[in-house]
C-alpha cells in the first residue's frame, strides 16, 4: 500500500481581532483593558483585550459584570465597518499568496500547503506570510502548522497572541495529550463536565478510553471525540469563495393591495432568510426589498447597515424600504428580501448593541427552527409594529 501523503495545514487567527482594529484607529487604546460590546448594564461583552481578561472578563459576559471586574476597564461599541474592511484586507493578501485557503470566520483562516514543501519550507513560508500580514496591515497575528485542522487550530490558541508553532507530523497526539479536555473543539460545557466527572481531565486520558465505550457514552459524538484525542482530523480545506447573496421572492396567485398581507408576507420571508443567515454563520451588511405591480413595473430599494443577522433589526430595515416603495397604492404581482454583502460572522457580532435576552431569546428560537423547521416559530401578524 502506499503511504498516505503528509498534509500541511496553517491555521491563521487575527488576535483579539476587534480590539486591535480599534488600537490601529486610535493608538492610545494599546496596553489597556479594553471591552468592545454594549454600553449598557443589560449589554453584553462581543470582544475585549487581553489586558481585560486578566480580570476575568470573557466574550458573551453580561457588561454589568465585566463593569464589576474592571471598573476602569474602556468600553467602546464597535464598529462593523472598520472590522470587515480589514477582515477584507488581510483575505485578500492571503488570496495573493497562496492556492488554497478556506475563510472560517471573519477572523480566522485556513490554508493548505501540502506538496509546497517540495519546493520550499512551509515553516518558512508561513512566518514569512505572517510578516506580511502584519506589515500591511499592522494587525498582530498567531498561526500554527500541523498536519491537519484540528491540531493546527488547538495550537493557535496556545500560542496567541502573537505566537506562532508548528506541530511536526506524527507528534500530533502528544501535543494534544497533555491539555485540558475543554481545549477540543466540540467538546461543550456538558460533555466537558459529564468527563470531569468520570476522571477525564486531558486528551491524554480521553485517548486512552476505547472508542466503543466513548460511543455508548455519546453516541456518534463520542466516535468523533475520540478520533480529535487521538490528533486525527481528515476535514479538508473549503476553498473561499464569497458567496454574493440571499434572497427569496413570493409571485401571489392574487394580485393584491392588502398592506396587511403584505407585511406579514414581508415579515415571514425576512425571517426565513434571516435563519439561513445564521445556519450559515453569515452577516448581512445590505438589505433590498423589492416590489413588481399588476402591471409589471419592477422597483427596488436597497439600504447598507451595520453587519447583522438579526431578525429585529433586518425587519426594521425591510419595513421602512417597503413604505419608500409602495407608493403607488396599486395592486402587488410579487414582493422580493434580498441580503448582499455577506460575511463569515455569527450573532456575536451583533453583541454590540444587543441585550443578554436578546441573544438567549435569538439562540432559543434559532435552536427550535433547527430541530423542527422554519416554521414552528413564526412572527406573529399582530406584531407588525415591532416589524
Amino acid at each position: 500500500m502506499t503511504a498516505k501523503a503528509e498534509r500541511h495545514i496553517t491555521h491563521l487567527d487575527l488576535d483579539a481581532f476587534f480590539v486591535s482594529v480599534e488600537c490601529l484607529k486610535n493608538t492610545a487604546l494599546k496596553g489597556k483593558p479594553l471591552i468592545v460590546g454594549g454600553s449598557g448594564d443589560r449589554g453584553v461583552v462581543a470582544a475585549c483585550s487581553y489586558e481585560a481578561r486578566k480580570f476575568g472578563i470573557h466574550s458573551a459576559m453580561p457588561m454589568k459584570l465585566a463593569r464589576r471586574l474592571c471598573p476602569h476597564a474602556l468600553i467602546i461599541s464597535g464598529d462593523m465597518e472598520s472590522y470587515s474592511k480589514y477582515s477584507k484586507l488581510v483575505t485578500e493578501i492571503i488570496a495573493d499568496s497562496v492556492p488554497l485557503f478556506e475563510k472560517s470566520s471573519i477572523d480566522e483562516f485556513y490554508i493548505d500547503l501540502s506538496g509546497m514543501d517540495k519546493f520550499f519550507g512551509c515553516s518558512k513560508f508561513t512566518a514569512e506570510l505572517k510578516q506580511k500580514i502584519m506589515k500591511e496591515s499592522g494587525l498582530p497575528i498567531s498561526y500554527a502548522l500541523a498536519s491537519n485542522k484540528l491540531v493546527s487550530k488547538v495550537g493557535t490558541n496556545e500560542v496567541k497572541p502573537n505566537g506562532q508553532l508548528v506541530i511536526p507530523f506524527g507528534e500530533e497526539r502528544s501535543f494534544l495529550a497533555p491539555l485540558a479536555i475543554n481545549k477540543i473543539p466540540g467538546i461543550g460545557k456538558e460533555t466537558a463536565h459529564l468527563l470531569i466527572q468520570m476522571g477525564v481531565e486531558t486528551v491524554r486520558t480521553l485517548s486512552e478510553i476505547p472508542m466503543q465505550m466513548l460511543h455508548n457514552l455519546l453516541g456518534k459524538n463520542g466516535i468523533e471525540l475520540w478520533k480529535r484525542s487521538q490528533g486525527i482530523d481528515e476535514s479538508p480545506v473549503v476553498p473561499y469563495r464569497e458567496q454574493k447573496s440571499i434572497s427569496t421572492e413570493q409571485t401571489f396567485p392574487t394580485d393584491t393591495i392588502d398592506v396587511n398581507f403584505l407585511h406579514g408576507e414581508l415579515v415571514r420571508m425576512t425571517e426565513s432568510i434571516g435563519f439561513q443567515l445564521r445556519e450559515q454563520n453569515k452577516l448581512t451588511g445590505c438589505v433590498t426589498v423589492k416590489l413588481r405591480y399588476a402591471n409589471f413595473d419592477t422597483v427596488t430599494r436597497q439600504c447598507s447597515i451595520p453587519y447583522t443577522a438579526a431578525d429585529h433589526i433586518l425587519l426594521q430595515t425591510a419595513k421602512e424600504l417597503f413604505f419608500k416603495l409602495y407608493d403607488r397604492r396599486m395592486l402587488v404581482r410579487l414582493l422580493g428580501i434580498r441580503f448582499t454583502q455577506l460575511i463569515p460572522g455569527n450573532y456575536q457580532l451583533n453583541l454590540f448593541d444587543s441585550t443578554q435576552e436578546m441573544v438567549r431569546l435569538y439562540q432559543a428560537i434559532d435552536s427550535v427552527k433547527h430541530r423542527f423547521g422554519e416554521s414552528s416559530v413564526i412572527r406573529a401578524r399582530g406584531g407588525r409594529a415591532g416589524m
